[in-house]
């Protein structure tokens, strides 16, 4: 028989116990969790920070013991006043859930804020560190502020004391166009806002409906390093880095240090300051042009006066003007009078080589009974030159003949000879005498020139007949009669009989 014990009926009855799935499970501890935990503060330094493709931010916060997730949704995220980063102490301001797929709880983060001022001072100095580093606080980006700029640009809050302080102290010392962009100056959303705004004045066009600033004013009332910290942000000053305008950084009191006033162009104590630097004071600006108006006549009148006096010294060492003119225009009369003489002298001595020129000439007259006389020259001593050969060439041919004495040679010796005296004779039919001398006549007008037509004869009326070397006779040119008869028509020429065989015809 088998012995049975208490524990073995204990462990074989059945449990009375509920019996949950997994799910139902999951869902009890998850409201258990929410309404337990529904707002809670923890405090932890932040470890492996993500941000998701969606915009979510994951992190986890873990102290000396203990590590706990956290989530921060899209819709929060962008409304942080701390951009988490590893190694950063902070508070976390949220609730607390459960994630079912994984079996773990976490934190749904709502707020956060840095744990202490001394995490938000050793956090300041890092990102101080490397801002610098990549040069955006480098004295050489800062630009000079215009001195009078026409259109001011103020980032600050509408509601708060700030503006009304900048507007009272531009009006007391030179009143100028002022642009507000209101934004938030502290909390979720501030560092966004005043980054917009700076971004959003020098995106205007400088001729748009809404003026460019000339000058942008970042300003803030005084508050503690939290309040402070939306101008510590990197977006912030990266966007004042960036700004072409420049800008007056007057961020909380003289005393208090923002990241953004390394970067401004100037940096201002309070915004009654900021007013300060952006404008110079009316009356005085124009005590100091009255003053400068005042040394500028002042010097230009001492400079007149010493150009004057100067002026009269040097004159008293010059000669007389009338004198110098005397002087001149007495010189001018007498140059005037020998370019007259010269002139008349010139036209004298080119009139006298002009009636020695034409005393040289010969009319033309002359030059044809020259010419006539030269060609008588030239006739004789052609017939003298011809008579010459003749009488050499019968001597030759008398040598000629003693020397052969045969038929042929003889023969063509007559014929030579008989060459001869046709070409004599020819010579001598081409004299201008020997036509003249068969009944012609040359016609010259009155001044020697020879007429060649019977309308240059009407045309010179008196005409000259030449009828041989020394033999002319005047006339006077009449119109013909209208019944005259024809000229007589000239024999027809008869044809030569043609010379005997075997010997050489005549050419006359």
């Amino acid at each position: 028989m088998r012995r049975v014990t208490m524990n073995q009926i204990s462990r074989d009855a059945p449990s009375n116990a509920p019996e949950f799935t997994v799910s139902e499970l999951s869902q009890a501890l998850k409201r258990v969790v929410e309404d337990r935990f529904g707002h809670v503060r923890v405090r932890g330094e932040i470890s492996g920070f993500k941000r998701a493709a969606s915009g979510h931010l994951y992190m986890a916060l873990k102290d000396e013991s203990a590590v706990l997730d956290a989530v921060c949704w899209l819709g929060t995220a962008g409304r942080l006043s701390v951009a988490p980063e590893d190694g950063l102490e902070v508070i976390a301001v949220g609730r607390l859930t459960t994630y079912a797929g994984r079996s773990k709880y976490q934190i749904v983060i709502e707020s956060l804020e840095v744990a202490g001022e001394g995490a938000l001072l050793k956090l300041l100095e890092e990102r101080r560190k490397k801002l610098a580093a990549e040069g955006l606080f480098d004295p050489a980006r800062k630009q000079p502020l215009p001195y009078l700029p026409e259109v001011i640009g103020v980032v600050t809050s509408p509601t708060g004391a700030v503006i009304l302080d900048i507007l009272h102290r531009l009006s007391d010392r030179f009143p100028r166009h002022v642009l507000l962009w209101p934004v938030l100056v502290q909390g979720d959303g501030a560092a966004g806002q005043v980054a917009a705004a700076i971004d959003g004045f020098n995106a205007l066009a400088p001729d748009g409906p809404v003026p460019r600033p000339d000058l942008l004013i970042v300003a803030r009332g005084g508050g503690s390093l939290e309040d402070l910290w939306a101008f510590n942000e990197e977006v912030v000053v990266r966007a004042a880095a960036a700004s072409a305008l420049p800008i007056i950084s007057a961020v909380g009191h003289e005393t208090d240090t923002t990241l953004i006033d390394f970067v401004a162009d100037r940096r201002a104590p309070t915004p009654t300051a900021a007013a300060e630097m952006a404008v110079p004071v009316r009356t005085e600006l124009v005590a100091t042009v009255m003053d400068l108006a005042g040394r500028l006549v002042s010097g230009a009148t001492r400079t007149l006066e010493h150009r004057r006096m100067r002026v009269e010294g040097l004159a008293r060492g010059l000669p007389d003007a009338d004198a110098l003119v005397a002087t001149k225009a007495q010189y001018l009369d007498m140059v005037a009078d020998r370019l007259d003489q010269a002139a008349r002298a010139m036209l004298q001595g080119k009139q006298r080589e002009l009636s020695i020129e034409a005393g040289r000439l010969r009319s033309p007259a002359q030059v044809m009974a020259a010419n006539g006389q030269q060609l008588r020259m030239l006739d004789e001593r052609l017939a003298a030159g011809a008579r010459r050969a003749l009488d050499r060439g019968g001597e030759q041919f008398i040598r000629i003949d003693r020397r052969f004495t045969p038929e042929p040679v003889l023969r063509t010796l007559v014929r030579l000879d008989e060459k001869l005296v046709q070409f004599g004779e020819r010579l001598d039919s081409v004299s201008y005498e020997r036509v003249l001398g068969r009944g012609y006549a040359l016609v010259r007008d009155r001044d020697g020139n020879l007429i060649e037509t019977g309308a240059a004869a009407r045309a010179a009326e008196q005409v000259t007949l030449q009828f041989g070397a020394d033999d002319s006779v005047a006339a006077t040119v009449e119109e013909a009669a209208s019944g005259a008869s024809p000229a007589p028509k000239r024999p027809r020429k008869t044809a030569r009989p043609a010379p005997p065989k075997g010997e050489q015809g005549t050419l006359l």
